[in-house]
């Protein structure tokens, strides 16, 4: 599956557009990350857990997303971004989507 963060793809032509496609993560921290988290914040420097945490929701959504775009018949994704969310205290969504296309 061919995904892009622009609207067109170099050497490919659209022939069809499918439509949006969207896959999610939803993720809590948990209370041994946050007291690391805590003490880092006190020194200074990255929060790695916090770091390993994003980055496995982000392909979580990053593959939701790709498989919904597979249920629909779609050759590629175009337009492909990602936002978040806080959806409650210690918990954020992230989203990735796109728009589903067939290509010629």
């Amino acid at each position: 599956m061919i995904v892009v963060t622009s609207n067109s793809i170099p050497g490919k032509e659209i022939a069809e557009t499918l439509g949006l496609v969207r896959g999610s993560s939803v993720r809590a921290r948990n209370i041994g990350r946050d007291i690391f988290a805590g003490l880092k914040n006190i020194v200074g420097g990255e929060i790695s857990e916090y770091t390993k945490l994003l980055a496995s929701s982000r392909e979580q959504s990053l593959q939701r997303m790709i498989e919904d775009a597979q249920r629909q018949g779609a050759d590629a994704i175009i337009g492909m971004r990602f936002t978040t969310s806080a959806v409650m205290q210690g918990a954020a969504e992230i989203l990735a989507f796109g728009t589903a296309v067939k290509l010629k």
